[in-house]
């Protein structure tokens, strides 16, 4: 018998992604005031291209995506390889690829491949003792490659995505703790050496998180702008369209990195604490659908997704609040971007494929 396609939807996490879109246009509008571009019907178009999003994924399904992966996989490694040569420089980077009237950045769309991949991969070697040092390593590898690639862009905050990914999904797994804290171990030794290999831009923003007035006029300016519109906010904020740090563009990249500190200034601790309360029920609802799956692969890809969500939103907020290093990571549903608003969605579609996988079991 044919199943009607919106039967057995999980419509409380569809409800609260077009909530937490619906204010972001009304955020953005404001971010955007005083601009010459017509960053909001961009942003729209972004928004019904993700809508459509869910329309494919639910017709192919999470399990068919996964299936793909390693294809979606090499795909999106050729991208991040033929950008070294042929990015779009954008702010010093070059992490964008433009085709005629599109751009849209790869590193973004390889955290949800990566996602779906270390997933695929370890739900087809059912975890033992005896294997989970091996496929630690392979899943390692995997995740080691793109980074070194995003990392060349530069693109540091991105890079560490990945690699919380990868510790996040192999923990879902089940590998036995002592070999996580080795890693991160590994890590916290090899710092000094990351120091040197990081961008001159890239130590200077780590320097400035622990003292932004260092630099106040020039690397630190936009860290002190920012805490300047959030505490200025108070409770209730200074209204739409009304804050002076956004609208007077004291404060750089508001629509984009910053839009927080826009929220913040101009609907105060409620409106920026409300829009928290909405992504905390987002990623719950993310790990119910994980602990709920009917599979350990869709476990997996729930619990990355689920980490993603929280990893992106804790950092963004974060660095607006000025307890954050820069790293350059959107606000979910929220920034200026169509690649990560698209990517965002394609995650939420792969949630509610999984939801609605368990529902007809």
């Amino acid at each position: 018998m044919k199943t009607h396609f919106l039967h057995r939807l999980d419509f409380p996490l569809i409800f609260i992604s077009l909530l937490i879109s619906s204010l972001g246009l009304i955020f953005l509008k404001s971010a955007t005031y005083t601009c010459s571009s017509d960053y909001l019907s961009k942003q729209m178009i972004w928004l019904s291209l993700g809508i459509l999003s869910w329309v494919v994924i639910l017709k192919i399904g999470y399990q068919q995506l996964a299936e793909f992966s390693p294809l979606l996989y090499l795909i999106n490694l050729s991208l991040l390889l033929f950008l070294l040569f042929a990015g779009s420089p954008k702010l010093g980077a070059q992490r964008w690829l433009h085709f005629k009237f599109i751009t849209f950045q790869p590193s973004e769309f390889f955290k949800v491949v990566l996602i779906l991949f270390l997933s695929r991969h370890l739900s087809l070697s059912p975890y033992y003792s005896a294997k989970e040092l091996k496929e630690l390593l392979v899943c390692a590898g995997f995740t080691l490659v793109p980074m070194l690639l995003i990392v060349k862009q530069p693109d540091l905050g991105t890079s560490l995505v990945l690699g919380f990914l990868f510790l996040l999904i192999i923990y879902l797994w089940g590998i036995r703790i002592k070999y996580l804290i080795f890693l991160i171990l590994t890590a916290l030794i090899s710092s000094p050496l990351l120091w040197h290999l990081l961008k001159e831009y890239q130590k200077k923003r780590l320097l400035i998180f622990l003292n932004p007035h260092l630099d106040p006029l020039g690397a630190g300016y936009t860290v002190i702008q920012s805490k300047i519109a959030i505490g200025s906010g108070g409770m209730w904020g200074k209204g739409w369209l009304a804050g002076t740090q956004s609208q007077l563009n004291f404060l750089p990249e508001h629509h984009t990195d910053f839009i927080f500190s826009v929220i913040g200034e101009e609907w105060g601790f409620v409106g920026a604490g409300f829009l928290l309360l909405l992504y905390l029920f987002l990623i719950l609802r993310a790990i119910r659908i994980a602990k709920l799956s009917k599979d350990e692969e869709g476990r997996l890809i729930a619990g990355g997704i689920a980490g993603m969500f929280l990893l992106h939103i804790f950092i963004n907020v974060g660095m607006s609040m000025g307890i954050m290093p820069i790293t350059g990571l959107p606000l979910l549903l929220i920034s200026y971007g169509g690649s990560s608003l698209l990517t965002t969605f394609c995650a939420i579609g792969i949630l509610l494929s999984i939801d609605r996988a368990r529902r007809f079991d």
